[in-house]
């Protein structure tokens, strides 16, 4: 079984509940708006990173790709910052990923699910600051909302 830790929009931020974490998944998936490299560097030391540039990451060095497909587990993923960004075609993703809004959103549409697992950075009016962790084994999955403090 694999643990996936997933956050966007650090913006700055990297907490340390997010952090501690992080630190117990065999993978982190970000989707964007990093905006500093330093919040990169730091999640590329806990391995097995997928990341996607967001509208926010324009002073990024690293160059990121604005959709990335991957796979965890036989389960297929796509991700983009923006959900607008996300490609048209889907028949090879099981699950969608986005960011972008720091809200928020879990829901199952046409047979696969599309995850926003909101903001864990910087507080934005009155946004919750949230994150998800994903439960993956053989294709099957359960994904756990965490609220955090802050």
């Amino acid at each position: 079984m694999a643990k996936i830790g997933i956050i966007s929009d650090t913006h700055d931020v990297l907490r340390p509940q997010v952090m501690e974490i992080l630190r117990t998944c065999d993978a982190t998936v970000h989707a964007g708006d990093f905006t500093q490299e330093e919040i990169l560097d730091q999640l590329r030391l806990l391995g097995n990173v997928y990341v996607v540039k967001g509208n926010n990451d324009w002073m990024m060095r690293s160059p990121l790709q604005k959709v990335l497909r991957f796979e965890i587990e036989g389960l297929r993923f796509v991700m983009a910052h923006e959900k607008w960004d996300v490609p048209t075609d889907l028949a090879d993703a099981d699950v969608v990923i986005f960011g972008h809004s720091h809200q928020y959103f879990q829901e199952e549409l046409d047979g696969r699910l599309w995850l926003n697992p909101g903001s864990c950075g910087r507080r934005r009016f009155w946004t919750e600051l949230t994150m998800a962790v994903m439960y993956v084994e053989n294709g099957r999955y359960y994904v756990e909302r965490i609220d955090l403090e802050g």
